[in-house]
C-alpha cells in the first residue's frame, strides 16, 4: 500500500505513461469526490483493493456495506456500467450508481470467495448457471446501442489479424492464423446464418465470480458485448491451464470446452472456435509486446491444442505462465 493509499501494484502498472501516472494522481481526489457525491463513509475494516484496471474501497453509506469502483478510463468504463444496468443483479454484481466518468458504486460481494477456488467440476456448474443468467436477450432498452457486436468484431479481425501477422514477422505457423480467419469467416457479421444475439461477459473467469451473501456466486468486471454466448467460453479455459491432467493436456483441454458449454447450454463447436479465435488474437497482441512472452506461449498453447495440433516447443500446460 502506498502513502496515499493505492495499492502498490496499481501504482506500478499505471506509472509507466504520462497518461497513467495522472490517472494515479487523481485517485485520492476522485476518491473524495465520490463520497461526498454519495454521502459515504470508508469502511477500514475492509479493502482497499485493486483490479487490473480500478482502485476498489470498501464503505459504507447508512450502515449498507457496498463498494466505490474507480476505473482507469478506456471503452470498457464506458460499457461496464451499461450491462451492470442491464442485468439488474441477476448474475452480476448489482449497480447502485454511477457518475458517467468512470465512477461506479456497487454492492459489495465477498473478495474472499472466487469461483477461481473452486474444484472445477463444481466451478463448471456454477459458471454454466451464471452464464444462463447473464445471456439476457436483446430487448428494446437503448442501453443495448451503447454495446459493441462480436460478429463486426470477427469482421474487422478478418482484416487486422494477417497485418498484425505479417508485420510481427510470422510469429507462429499460418495454418493457425487460417484456423482463426476460418472462425471470423463463420462467426462474423458476413457469415453467420442466424444465431441469438444476447448480453455477453467477455471475462467471465474464475477470478470474475465473487461470493454473494447468499451462499451462492455473481460476476463482476464484465467487459461487455453483445453476440453469441459461446464467445464467453475462452477464459474459463486459459485461467485454468495448470490443473489439467498431465498425460493428455489437450484432450483435457477439450474435455473441459465441452463441459463448459454443455453446462450453459452453448454449442461446444461454435465454443472450442470463438476460443481458437481469441488466443489467437492475444498471441498477435502478445507478440508486439516485449516482456509477455510466457503469456503469448500459453495463448498459442490454448489456440493450437483446440485445433487438436499442439505446437512443438511450447511449454507443457503444468508450466504455462499463471494469468490470475
Amino acid at each position: 500500500m502506498t502513502a496515499t493509499g493505492v495499492p502498490a501494484d496499481l501504482v506500478s502498472r499505471y506509472s509507466r505513461t504520462p497518461t497513467g501516472r495522472a490517472w494515479i494522481e487523481s485517485l485520492p481526489e476522485r476518491l473524495e469526490r465520490g463520497l461526498r457525491r454519495w454521502e459515504l463513509e470508508p469502511d477500514p475494516e475492509a479493502g482497499p483493493w485493486s483490479g487490473f484496471g480500478a482502485f476498489v474501497v470498501a464503505v459504507r453509506r447508512g450502515g449498507q456495506p457496498l463498494v466505490l469502483k474507480l476505473a482507469y478510463p478506456h471503452e470498457e468504463t464506458a460499457s461496464e456500467p451499461v450491462a451492470l444496468r442491464l442485468w439488474s443483479g441477476r448474475g452480476a454484481v448489482r449497480l447502485i450508481a454511477d457518475d458517467g466518468e468512470g465512477s461506479l458504486l456497487l454492492e459489495r460481494l465477498d473478495s474472499g470467495r472466487r469461483l477461481q477456488e473452486v474444484p472445477f467440476p463444481e466451478a463448471c456448474a456454477v459458471w454454466g448457471g451464471i452464464m444462463r443468467m447473464l445471456s439476457i436477450p436483446e430487448d428494446d432498452r437503448p442501453d443495448w446501442a451503447a454495446l459493441e457486436r462480436l460478429d463486426a468484431r470477427a469482421e474487422q479481425w478478418s482484416d487486422e489479424l494477417p497485418e498484425r501477422w505479417e508485420r510481427l514477422e510470422r510469429p507462429f505457423p499460418r495454418w493457425l492464423l487460417e484456423e482463426a480467419l476460418d472462425v471470423c469467416a463463420t462467426r462474423g457479421t458476413v457469415g453467420r446464418r442466424g444465431g441469438r444475439d444476447v448480453l455477453v461477459h467477455t471475462d467471465l473467469h474464475g477470478m470474475n465470480v465473487l461470493g454473494d451473501h447468499d451462499g451462492g456466486f455473481r460476476a463482476i468486471d464484465p467487459q461487455p458485448a453483445v453476440g453469441e454466448a459461446e464467445f464467453a467460453v475462452a477464459p474459463m479455459l486459459w485461467n485454468r491451464l495448470p490443473e489439467l491432467r498431465r498425460n493428455d493436456a489437450p484432450d483435457a483441454l477439450l474435455d473441459r470446452c465441452s463441459e463448459l458449454a454443455a453446462a450453459a447450454g452453448l454449442d461446444a463447436e461454435a465454443s472450442r472456435a470463438w476460443s481458437v479465435l481469441r488466443e489467437v488474437e492475444n498471441a498477435l497482441w502478445y507478440a508486439a509486446r516485449p516482456g509477455h512472452r510466457g503469456d503469448f506461449e500459453r495463448s498459442l498453447w490454448v489456440a493450437s491444442a483446440l485445433c487438436c495440433r499442439p505446437l512443438p516447443g511450447l511449454p507443457p500446460a503444468s508450466e504455462l505462465k499463471r494469468l490470475d
